[in-house]
Formats: C-alpha cells, sequence, structure tokens
C-alpha cells in the first residue's frame, strides 16, 4: 500500500469515528464518499490535502469547517498522519509522521528492482503496434520518436502489470513499394527515379547490393520488391547507412516480439475475408466501379465513406487496415493501442466505425497521437525529406552524439530523453550542440550524473568501512527535512508510474526524476556542515569514529540507496542508462 493510501484510511477511519458518534449526522454515508486525498501541491501547505468536508457536508447536513474542525481533532492520534489543519471552506491540510515516510524508505529497498510496478500479468493482454514505417528508406528521426514513445509506453504498461505484445506492422505492399522498388531499377539503369520515386543516395546502395547478392530479381517486379523490402528490413552487411530497421531500432533500445507483414493479409485472403463480412452486414457499396465503406449506425464516429477497393481492382491501404485490425482483435487482445503521428487523427474513427460495423468492440481500439520533430544543428533548423534523400536518420544523429560524448549508446540516451521530456500532444525541438555536450547543462547529462553521485557516495562507503547494511535502520536519523521530502517524492514514485501507463504518458517519469534529481543536487550542495560521509580531514584523526554519528550514517545510507534504487527503476522505464560512474570536468567537492 502506498503512502497516500496510507493517508486515505487514515482520513476514512477517523471519518467512521465521528460517524459513530453522530457527528456527522445521521444520513452520513462514509463508506460510499468519494472524496479525495491528493498530494499538496506546495510542500508549505502539507504533505496531502483531502476535500472529505466538502463531499460530506450535503448529506451530513453540517457545514464544511465543522465537519474539517472534527476531522482534524479526530486525526490527533493517527499514527499515519502527524498533523491536520483546516484550510480554505473546508478542506484539510495533513502532514504525515516521519515514521509512516521512514516505512516507505524500508519498503523500498525491500523491494530492490521491483520498486514501483505491480505483480506480473495481472492486467490486461495489449497489442502494441508502433513505427510501422514505411520500409522505403531508413528510420528518420520522426520515426524515432515514434518508436521510443511506444516503446517506453509499452514498459509502463508492463510495470502496471499488463501483457504486452509489440509489434511492427511492415507496409509491403501497395504503391509506395511499387515506387520503392522502380527507384531501386532505375538506379541500377542508371536512369533518373521516376516521377514519385526515391532520390536518396541510400537507394543506389540497394541496387549495388541486391545486383551482387541477387541478381535473378531484376527480371521480376514483385521480386525486386520483396527483395529491397527485406534488404531495408535486415539490412546491407558492412553499410554504416543502412544497417537495417531492426538494427537501427534495436540501437534504440527497441524491439519487436512481432513483424507483421500486410502483403500476407492479400496473401493469404484476410482482406477479402475482412470485406465479406462488411458486405454482408450491408457496409459495402459500389459507386462507379469502385467499392465503398459507408459509415452508418448509431454508434458510428463521424466520418466520411471510404473506398476500399478501387475502379482499377486494386484494394487501397483502408482494406488492409481493415484485415488487420480485425486479425487483432481475433487474436485475443484485450485492447490495441497505436501509435501514431498527429496526421492521422481521421484514422481513430475510421478505424472505430469498421470495428463497429464487424460487429467487434471499437472501444478496445486507442490510438496515441504524437506531434513534429524538428533537429537544430548550431542554431539552424535542419530539413529532410524521405522521398528527395536528403533524411536526417536517428543512426546518424546517434552516431554523432555517441562520437562526440565518447561513448556508445549516449546517442540513444539523448534521443529517447528528448522525445519523451515532453508530452506527445508538442513538437520535440532536439538541439544536437547541446545533446553532446558533457556538462550539467545537458538535461540527459544532468539526470544520468545525478545516478552516478548516488553510486559515488556508496562506493566511498564501503571504501572507508561504513557500507555494510544493519539488520535494523536507525530511521529515526534521518530528520533532516530536506531528505524527508526527497523521501516523500521517493514513496510517490508508485503513484507516477501508475498514472503514467493509465495516461499513456511516459513523460510524467522524466518530469519525476528530474525532480528528484534536482532536489537530491540541492540537497547535497547545501550539506556543507554536515555532509553524509566523513570527509577525508576528518578522518585523518584516528578516533574520529567516536565522535562521529554513525547511526545517522547509515540511516542517509539507506536513504541514498532508496534513491538509487527508484532512480534506476524510473531511467529504465525510459530506456535510459544509470551509469554508475561519470566524469565532470568541475566535479570539485563530490562524495568520492
Amino acid at each position: 500500500m502506498s503512502l497516500a493510501a496510507h493517508v486515505r484510511t487514515s482520513v476514512a477511519r477517523a471519518l467512521s469515528t465521528l460517524a459513530e458518534r453522530g457527528v456527522l449526522g445521521p444520513a452520513a454515508d462514509v463508506g460510499g464518499a468519494r472524496f479525495n486525498v491528493d498530494r499538496a501541491k506546495r510542500p508549505e501547505h502539507g504533505d496531502f490535502a483531502t476535500n472529505a468536508p466538502m463531499v460530506l457536508t450535503k448529506q451530513a447536513g453540517v457545514p464544511p469547517r465543522e465537519i474539517a474542525a472534527a476531522l482534524v481533532a479526530a486525526l490527533a492520534d493517527d499514527p499515519v498522519v502527524r498533523s491536520a489543519e483546516i484550510a480554505g471552506p473546508g478542506f484539510v491540510n495533513l502532514r504525515v509522521r516521519p515514521s509512516a515516510v521512514h516505512a516507505e524508505l524500508a519498503t523500498i529497498l525491500a523491494s530492490g528492482a521491483a520498486v514501483g510496478r505491480a505483480a506480473s500479468g495481472v492486467g490486461e493482454r495489449v497489442h502494441l503496434e508502433f513505427v510501422s514505417a514505411n520500409p522505403t528508406g531508413p528510420i528518420t528521426v520522426a520515426s524515432a520518436r515514434n518508436a521510443v514513445l511506444g516503446d517506453a509506453v509499452g514498459r509502463l504498461l508492463e510495470a502496471t502489470g499488463h501483457r504486452v505484445t509489440r509489434e511492427y506492422y511492415l507496409n509491403d505492399h501497395g504503391n509506395q513499394v511499387r515506387a520503392f522498388a522502380a527507384s531501386v531499377r532505375a538506379a541500377h539503369d542508371g536512369l533518373p527515379p521516376p516521377e514519385d520515386g526515391y532520390k536518396g543516395a541510400y537507394v543506389a546502395e540497394v541496387a549495388r547490393a541486391l545486383d551482387a547478392s541477387s541478381p535473378e530479381v531484376w527480371r521480376d517486379d514483385e521480386a525486386l520488391a520483396r527483395a529491397a523490402v527485406g534488404a531495408m528490413v535486415r539490412g546491407l552487411p558492412g553499410s554504416t547507412t543502412l544497417p537495417g530497421l531492426r538494427a537501427t531500432l534495436a540501437r534504440l533500445g527497441v524491439v519487436f516480439d512481432v513483424w507483421f507483414s500486410e502483403e500476407s493479409l492479400h496473401r493469404w485472403g484476410h482482406v477479402e475475408a475482412a470485406l465479406a463480412r462488411l458486405r454482408a452486414g450491408g457496409f459495402l457499396e459500389e459507386h462507379d466501379g469502385a467499392l465503398w465503406f459507408v459509415t452508418k449506425g448509431e454508434s458510428a464516429v463521424e466520418d466520411k465513406d471510404r473506398v476500399v477497393r478501387k475502379s482499377t481492382g486494386a484494394y487501397t491501404y483502408f482494406a488492409s487496415d481493415i484485415a488487420y485490425h480485425t486479425d487483432k482483435i481475433e487474436r485475443g487482445y484485450d485492447r490495441l493501442i497505436a501509435v501514431l503521428g498527429a496526421d492521422h487523427h481521421g484514422y481513430v474513427a475510421r478505424i472505430r466505425n469498421v470495428l463497429d460495423a464487424l460487429g467487434l468492440p471499437s472501444d478496445r481500439f486507442e490510438a496515441l497521437l504524437y506531434q513534429l520533430v524538428f533537429v537544430y544543428q548550431e542554431g539552424e533548423l535542419v530539413k529532410s525529406s524521405k522521398r528527395a534523400g536528403n533524411v536526417v536518420t536517428a543512426d546518424e544523429l546517434m552516431g554523432d552524439i555517441d562520437q562526440a560524448a565518447g561513448r556508445v549508446g549516449a546517442g540513444r540516451d539523448a534521443l529517447r530523453f528528448f522525445f519523451l521530456s515532453r508530452a506527445a500532444s508538442t513538437n520535440v525541438d532536439i538541439d544536437v550542440e547541446l545533446a553532446k555536450k558533457k556538462s550539467l547543462d545537458n538535461p540527459v547529462f544532468y539526470v544520468q550524473y545525478g545516478h552516478a553521485r548516488l553510486c559515488s557516495i556508496l562506493r566511498k562507503a564501503d571504501r572507508i568501512g561504513l557500507g555494510d547494511v544493519p539488520a535494523t535502520i536507525p530511521w529515526d536519523k534521518l530528520d533532516h527535512e530536506d531528505e524527508l521530502r526527497v523521501a516523500m517524492r521517493l514513496a510517490a514514485y508508485a503513484e507516477v508510474v501508475a498514472e503514467a501507463a493509465a495516461l499513456r504518458e511516459p513523460h510524467r517519469v522524466v518530469f519525476y526524476v528530474q525532480e528528484l534529481a534536482r532536489e537530491f543536487q540541492s540537497y547535497f550542495t547545501r550539506l556543507k556542515a554536515d555532509p553524509i560521509l566523513p570527509r577525508d580531514a576528518t578522518r585523518d584523526d584516528p578516533t574520529w569514529r567516536d565522535r562521529w554519528d554513525v547511526d545517522k550514517t547509515v540511516a542517509r545510507l539507506a536513504w541514498v540507496r532508496a534513491i538509487r534504487a527508484v532512480y534506476g527503476s524510473a531511467l529504465a522505464l525510459i530506456g535510459v542508462d544509470a551509469p554508475e560512474r561519470m566524469d565532470l570536468p568541475d566535479s570539485a567537492g563530490d562524495e568520492e
């Protein structure tokens, strides 16, 4: 049970006592009252606040401030709530006892790597489709945001007990693939690409690779299209520009459970079968030689009719989508989530209408829409276009940052952090020069350095013989205001994870770990006269242990371990490394 839940229990118990005494009037239904116990927005107001008096006043027939006064009195000897005071027209501000905060720290330490996580498999079976970029070019920075957002949402869902299948829907059928194959053929023949083709240098690289490995594909357009798509997915051996979609995504920390082929839906008759169901239900109509899906019915979301088969006989992408989502639900998932660019907002209504028409539960489907990514290099906006060939690839950007930082993985950490530090509904600006910096100006470096500093403190404790963890922690020694404030933030971690998962908003975890980093750094900077560990000058005296408060150090080190556990868990949820050592040019005054 979280600290917030303990406080709510205390409030509910006090209200029940008041009801039994008749203080709230005979009509008060305390058990059914839906009052809130929320964390206070400003620490000077307390740790929590409740609106219980405002909620109960009508049915009790008692003014809210009278209920609030009675509640404050009833909480006087509560084992969790230290103090309560009336605020405003009838709210009550609450402060918790240090012992309750210490108990939360002990729970965090006991949880270890499982801190903030629910039991596995207690939630829904979730199908999470993301990226699904056309396999006609390398992963761009825009597609990388989709990948990172989808992966982080998957991590959050798993942390809160859901079973998640990550799936990449490979668009290997239709006009885009044919245009890509035609562009590869043109490059092979030394001709300019077709008007609707792809002009990037990578197209010629694919042509050269296929010429060397599969010369027979040039005789058949379909075989060429399949080979070209395969080259994009698997990558070209030895190529730094085309390592393959799978390799690039893995470098981003994203691995899929399933790669689903759109072409297979047509090959195995799933498109025809899904459309036959719609036809039987009266949802398909022919106009001017084309076949249309007709939106109708009371449950239909507002949308226009859509073509599923053109007058030429060719199926549209919408026809594939119908079959694909039918297949998803028939695989037994409780929830379908798709991560899409904001320009796909019309797609949501379209799919829900189709699912309703098929008699499938459309409320199982949800879409996460994300906004644009803008890359700035030396203050200038970098423009890109996959068709024109001047793409900014995720590999290129990660490689540049890795090289500047002198560490493989720095680019991945930077992209993931920048992408997830904004809500999906807002644009993301990536300042490449800032992302390369090995300084506290770089928000990624700042947060990672905070974790490294915690590890540094614990290493020094081991080195000077204070690192052993006793069976009983003297928590009462942890009484500094800043220490308790940080501990309160640690106690909120599970709530943050649960809320971020429920709202599909991983940026909440980023905001949380940034605040945790700032609070600990502020404490660390101010604690000059009373450091966590004895300084070297103190230990020069052989009798220093006789004058040093070892119990306080033991309690503080347990607190540091709890911070590190939560810190590491939060960084793992957003897929960012939690380094144990980092160099900083001006690291004077560090614990190690």
